[in-house]
C-alpha cells in the first residue's frame, strides 16, 4: 500500500523520516510518497485532507482533528525550543516601548496564520494584530529592509538571527513555559481517519521505529538531510536536531500528551481553536 507523506525539509523532519522513506526499517508493506514543503504549506494541505501522513503544526490540528488523528512518534515538543520575537537591533527599545501600547499599530511578519508560534503570539501579545503571513526564511530580511517591524522567527533561524544585526523581543517558548508548566507543543504527524486503524496504527509505529532507528545511527542519514538543509552548516543542522528531536519525538508519553492537552484547553477557553468532538489521538 502506498501512502502520500508530507514532511518540512527541516533537519529535524529529515533526520526523523530517513529510515522511514529509504527503507532502513521494515515498513510491513507499507511504501511512501514524500511530499516536501515548509510547514505553513503543510498546514494548508492538512485543511484540504490532501495527504494521507503530515506533518503540521499543532495549532492547525486544531483544525483538522476530526480527520486526522495524532500519532504518539515524530512531534516536535520541548523546553526552550519556542518561537521568538524580533526585531532590527538598532529599533530595539523604539519597538519594545511600542509593543506595551494597547492600541499597537506594529507590522509583523509571521510564518503563517495557522502555526503554533502565531498561537502563542495572539496569547502572549493580543494587541498585535498587523501581520503579514511570510515564509519563515523571509522573515529576517524583511525586518533588516524593515519592511516589517518585527518578525516572528521559528527553526533554523532561531541560531541566526544574532549574527545578522537582530534582536531577541521576547521568547514566546519562556513565556508558554512558565505560564503552563509544559514543554510547547511545536509540531505533530498526524494520519488520516479514513484509513483503517489497523493502518494508522502500523504508521504510528513505523514512524516510532524510524526516530529509533535516526538516534541509534545520527549518521545514517546526513547526505540526505544536507541536501534539503541546502546552505546551512553542519553544526547548524546538528543544532536544529538536538532542539526538536527528543524523547518526545520518540514517544509522547504522558508528559507529552499533557502539553498538548493544555495547549487545546487554553486556546479552546480563549476561543482562539474551535472546540474538539473527538480524541486527539491515533487509537492504540
Amino acid at each position: 500500500m502506498e501512502l502520500t507523506l508530507g514532511f518540512s525539509p527541516c533537519p529535524n523532519d529529515t533526520f526523523i523520516f530517513d529510515a522511514l522513506i529509504h527503507g532502513k526499517i521494515d515498513t510491513e508493506g507499507l511504501t511512501f510518497k514524500v511530499f516536501f514543503d515548509d510547514v505553513e504549506t503543510l498546514n494548508q494541505k492538512a485543511l484540504r485532507s490532501e495527504l494521507a501522513i503530515t506533518k503540521l503544526s499543532f495549532h492547525a490540528f486544531a483544525y483538522v482533528a476530526e480527520q486526522y488523528a495524532l500519532l504518539d512518534a515524530g512531534s516536535a515538543l520541548g523546553f526552550g525550543v519556542g518561537p521568538l520575537l524580533i526585531c532590527k537591533k538598532e529599533n530595539a527599545k523604539q519597538i519594545e516601548s511600542k509593543l506595551q501600547a494597547e492600541n499597537c499599530e506594529l507590522k509583523i511578519g509571521i510564518p503563517g496564520k495557522y502555526t503554533t508560534a502565531n498561537f502563542l503570539l495572539g496569547a502572549a501579545y493580543p494587541q498585535l494584530t498587523n501581520k503579514q503571513e511570510m515564509v519563515f526564511s523571509e522573515i529576517e530580511d524583511a525586518l533588516l529592509s524593515e519592511e516589517i517591524d518585527l518578525g516572528l522567527i521559528i527553526h533554523e533561524n532561531r541560531f541566526t538571527y544574532q549574527a545578522k544585526g537582530l534582536h531577541k523581543v521576547v521568547d514566546l517558548g519562556a513565556y508558554w513555559e512558565e505560564f503552563s508548566g509544559c514543554a510547547i507543543p511545536l509540531g505533530g504527524i498526524v494520519v488520516n481517519r479514513k484509513l483503517p486503524l489497523d493502518v494508522q496504527q502500523k504508521v504510528n509505529r513505523l514512524v516510532k521505529k524510524s526516530v529509533e532507528f535516526a538516534f541509534a545511527n545520527p549518521k545514517s542519514g546526513i547526505d540526505f538531510i544536507r541536501e534539503h538543509a541546502q546552505a546551512m552548516e553542519e553544526e547548524v543542522m546538528y543544532k536544529h536536531i538536538e532542539l526538536y528531536v527528543n524523547k518526545y519525538s520518540v514517544d509522547l508519553g504522558i508528559e507529552g500528551r499533557k502539553a498538548i492537552d493544555t495547549l487545546f484547553e487554553v486556546a479552546t477557553k480563549n476561543e482562539v481553536i474551535p472546540s474538539i468532538g473527538k480524541s486527539l489521538y491515533v487509537n492504540s
